[in-house]
């Protein structure tokens, strides 16, 4: 067995309440290696046609061979399960430090299959799980659930895994957030946890104990090229120098905009006049208290922000990140950086993606604004901050338009009579992108397996920051060829270190050769960079055969129409449109697919089916 990991997968059966420890089989092993391949691979044979929301689902926490080593960036771990929002198979990750205790305590996951009878904790120490009693905390918030479970447990080397109210109440939105408001957001994986009956996972777990390199002087050599890398000025994630080191995530906001590809007001326009008042920049400025970090990460992207006067004075949370600044904010008009701190906040209590939340209010406030409401609740204005803190509660607790508002963007635009104004992708919201003024995106989020994302090819990397594997050129944003081998690539190599599991934006530093290296160490196993590669490639397309059997086949990669027909209205980007088709024959090309479709010559070329 593969190095850096216990081959301990803890099997839970909720309905029965009774736990079986399994070895990982040698051949998944060596085919998806851990965390996200893993992961899908179980879920993958649970079978394609089960209902998210019923007992046959699985839920997954998995870690990688890397996770919790000494590895930089090495703090993740994947949720994997089928999703309710868009009935894919889809796999979020959080960071922190509960996928490297999850290691520590002797586990390399742990598989929840049926329901259980009442709301249950499953606790994690010295490579057991025990389900404990959770209807105390069941109708409370994440917050106070972490609380509760520290208070139960004690708070020295414990994570907490849990859902609120959200995902308790079955909103396809619903997501999984730990002790330090990291959050497994997207795909509804919380909503996955609360037809279960599971509120949380608890996990004890020491750094002592963490997984030991097989090939101790070799691992070394490995980690000073990592370090080297990561420490290079000229990447993004240069510690105490690169901007997401200074500014966190939200460094992007006014980069974003400057080259017109903000989508604002549910992408009707693709600039944001005052989008330096919720910039980075500003948050540093203002309102910044702290900026923690996870496991064994140096560049600390997590900026702790403290409220020190208006409404929301005294709130102290973690953190105005990027991707929900623009939801809460430039996708709905809102500039106020206060407010949009309390609704990530409400998010993360309530156990909510912000991302999804920030396009369900925008396309319900581009309904009030045209008059598509029919009836459905009293409305919602562009930048209405305060009407947005009011509304969130309602839609965790599914009261009033809430209720059609919890399904998620595009059931809810369905449910008003208007599915053109839901800015999605087989179910799930775009991100903060507009594939208008940034062409990767555009084929990025039409074939990403789980739904519009930017994180199943980050290809921003290379268009706007200029950071692919380490220091490289940018490429013109507003150029469609090329962009589909580009995606290609991207998707291959984010499948790869979803997989090990380490963080995305070690991928602005560190060269495959250099994940080789680490990961080639730590398991006894020698790896190449055309291993990795290949590693994510057979990953992707065993989402693919997956979705392909759940029924996305020919012509579900697309884009909404405004991306095809609007033209955008930024600087730099004004008068585009996003050229689908020609990408994508491009990327079909280049991956061997039809139409979206994986031939059985490329299943058997991977090893996916004999």
């Amino acid at each position: 067995m593969l190095g850096g990991l216990h081959n301990r997968v803890a099997w839970v059966d909720l309905t029965a309440g009774t736990v079986e420890y399994r070895p990982i089989d040698e051949e998944d092993a060596r085919k998806y290696v851990g965390a996200r391949g893993l992961g899908v691979k179980y879920v993958f044979d649970n079978g394609p046609e089960v209902d998210p929301l019923s007992p046959d689902n699985i839920l997954c926490f998995m870690t990688g061979p890397l996770t919790g080593t000494d590895v930089k960036m090495s703090g993740r771990i994947a949720v994997v399960t089928k999703s309710p929002l868009t009935g894919t198979v889809v796999d979020s990750h959080h960071g922190g430090w509960s996928g490297a205790r999850l290691k520590w305590a002797g586990l390399d996951g742990i598989v929840f299959t049926g329901k259980a009878e009442k709301p249950t904790c499953a606790f994690v120490e010295n490579g057991e799980v025990k389900l404990e009693d959770a209807s105390e905390v069941w109708g409370k918030g994440v917050h106070d659930t972490v609380k509760a479970m520290f208070e139960k447990h004690g708070e020295e080397d414990l994570s907490v895994m849990a859902i609120g109210q959200a995902g308790e109440n079955l909103s396809r939105f619903a997501c999984i957030v730990n002790e330090h408001d990291r959050a497994s957001g997207r795909g509804g994986t919380g909503a996955v946890a609360g037809s279960k009956n599971l509120k949380c996972v608890v996990v004890r777990g020491k750094h002592d104990d963490r997984p030991r390199p097989a090939k101790k002087e070799a691992f070394k050599e490995a980690d000073k090229m990592a370090l080297a890398q990561i420490m290079d000025e000229r990447v993004v994630t240069a510690p105490r120098k690169g901007g997401l080191s200074v500014y966190g995530t939200n460094v992007l906001m006014n980069i974003v905009n400057a080259i017109g590809a903000m989508p604002t007001k549910n992408s009707q326009l693709t600039y944001f006049e005052p989008h330096e008042a919720i910039s980075g920049e500003r948050v540093k400025e203002t309102i910044l208290v702290n900026d923690p970090t996870c496991h064994a990460c140096p560049v600390a992207c997590k900026k702790e922000v403290e409220i020190k006067e208006g409404p929301y004075k005294g709130l102290h949370m973690e953190s105005v990140e990027y991707e929900s600044a623009w939801a809460l904010g430039a996708n709905c008009g809102n500039s106020d950086a206060p407010s949009i701190a309390k609704l990530i906040d409400q998010c993360n209590d309530f156990g909510f993606d912000t991302i999804e939340m920030g396009n369900v209010l925008s396309m319900y406030m581009e309904a009030t604004e045209k008059g598509y409401l029919n009836g459905h609740g009293p409305g919602l204005a562009w930048g209405d901050y305060a009407a947005m803190v009011e509304l969130v509660p309602k839609i965790a607790m599914r009261e009033g338009v809430g209720d059609i508002l919890a399904e998620g963007t595009e059931r809810a635009a369905k449910e008003l009579g208007h599915p053109e104004i839901a800015m999605t992708v087989k179910g799930m919201a775009i991100p903060a992108y507009d594939p208008r003024g940034i062409k990767g995106m555009g084929i990025a989020y039409a074939t990403s397996n789980r739904g519009a994302c930017h994180l199943r090819g980050y290809t921003p990397a290379a268009e706007v920051v200029g950071n692919v594997l380490g220091p490289t050129e940018v490429t013109d944003p507003l150029e469609w060829k090329g962009k589909g081998e580009l995606t290609f690539v991207f998707q291959n190599v984010h499948a790869m270190t979803d997989c090990l599991d380490v963080c995305k934006f070690s991928t602005f530093a560190e060269s495959l050769d250099a994940f080789a290296a680490q990961l080639s160490a730590m398991t006894g196993e020698s790896y190449t960079a055309d291993d990795l590669l290949k590693l994510g490639e057979r990953v992707y397309n065993l989402e693919r055969y997956y979705n392909n059997l759940a029924g996305f086949r020919e012509g579900s990669d697309y884009l909404p129409e405004r991306f095809l027909k609007e033209p955008a209205t930024g600087p730099g980007s004004e008068g585009h449109v996003c050229e689908l088709n020609e990408m994508l024959a491009e990327y079909y090309e280049k991956r061997g697919w039809k139409d979206g479709v994986v031939p059985e010559e490329k299943l058997k070329e991977l090893g996916i089916i004999a």
